[in-house]
């Protein structure tokens, strides 16, 4: 008899399960609409973008995604393997939402225990010049929306021999807010892929994380309007031009600079000589082994000029110890390639692409 009562209240019980899991099921795929997955090594031409059938190309998924009309989040989740541009990309608002987010990150991150250097997405540009904005240069990712995030890529240089300015980053509009980028490489060779600078950007909001700049000419051209900018637990090696190269309009910007490693290169940091030198703050960092430490620009004779710290303030800076990384060895690239050595000075200052230390 009780069993024969207990079955209505099974049969909703099932009815109400089922309705449930096709509800979760419709959610699941709603939320994953906005995000594409793409392999360079196992995707194919017009695929969906779904976790088991990736796109091949970046230029693809971002078509795509340039089409939603939804203004939920946007992520594109990077395999492994060479992605080669061969035009400038563009990340650009849809219709929907100017400030909805963006990101682009790979699938597998540095501090993920299944990350190895091979895991790494690697961003190569073949493309020759694409933009003549002030003079004719090329372009990576051409950042044209708010609210960007890039993490755990691999930028390479480019190697078109056309090409004597290349930007793996820029961001051209100074009205745009929001670009973080984190746990990326930007890594140049100056006799056969250079980068001019890993970064060109204009604009408020610039976050940057956890990165490691090898042999980039410039890390960093901060342009017009750029205000509430950041860079912490940094590695800037090699700069042969200058680490940091800034213009202001108007009062001088929020700056943040502090753990981060500062070595190898020909200037610290070079500025407008007609904006005056600023008084920004460095803090809990390790500038060594550099040619120069401040420099000034004057735009007439378009050459830099060493000069005296005069309003810079630092807190903990050191310029003493010797800084070392970890390098290729006989069986090739290690997991901490380019990173700081265990008894490495500045090794304090957790800079370098791992988060979690």
């Amino acid at each position: 008899m009780k069993s024969e009562l207990l079955k209505p209240t099974v049969k909703k019980y099932h009815v109400a399960l089922v309705f449930l899991m096709v509800f979760l099921s419709l959610l699941s795929n709603r939320i994953s609409g906005q995000t594409l997955y793409v392999d360079a090594q196992k995707g194919k031409n017009n695929a969906t973008g779904a976790i088991n059938d990736p796109i091949l190309t970046l230029d693809e998924a971002i078509a795509k995604t340039n089409s939603f009309t939804s203004s939920d989040p946007v992520t594109l989740k990077l395999g492994p393997g060479l992605y080669t541009l061969t035009h400038k990309l563009v990340i650009k608002s849809n219709s929907a939402n100017k400030n909805q987010a963006y990101t682009i990150e790979a699938a597998t991150m540095p501090d993920d225990k299944a990350w190895q250097p091979t895991a790494m997405p690697v961003i190569v540009s073949l493309s020759g010049n694409n933009s003549t904005y002030e003079f004719s240069h090329c372009e990576g990712m051409l950042i044209a929306k708010n609210n960007v995030t890039i993490k755990g890529l691999k930028f390479m240089g480019n190697p078109n021999t056309q090409v004597h300015y290349y930007y793996p980053i820029r961001r051209e509009d100074k009205s745009f807010d929001g670009l973080n980028v984190s746990q990326c490489f930007f890594i140049g060779e100056a006799n056969s892929a250079p980068i001019q600078s890993a970064f060109w950007t204009t604009g408020s909001g610039i976050h940057v994380d956890h990165c490691i700049f090898h042999n980039s000419k410039i890390a960093f051209v901060l342009g017009r309007n750029f205000k509430d900018f950041s860079l912490t637990h940094s590695i800037i090696d090699g700069a042969y031009n200058t680490a940091i190269w800034y213009g202001f309009d108007g009062t001088i910007p929020k700056f943040i600079f502090k753990n981060n490693i500062v070595t190898n290169c020909y200037y610290v940091m070079v500025y407008p000589v007609e904006k005056g030198q600023p008084d920004f703050t460095f803090s809990d960092s390790y500038f060594i082994n550099n040619k120069n430490y401040v420099g000034n620009y004057p735009k007439a004779q378009d050459r830099f000029f060493a000069e005296p710290n005069k309003h810079i303030k630092e807190v903990n800076i050191k310029r003493t110890g010797k800084i070392s990384f970890v390098a290729v060895a006989d069986d090739g690239i290690t997991k901490d390639n380019l990173n700081l050595t265990a008894k490495s000075a500045g090794k304090s200052t957790a800079a370098g692409i791992f988060i979690k230390q």
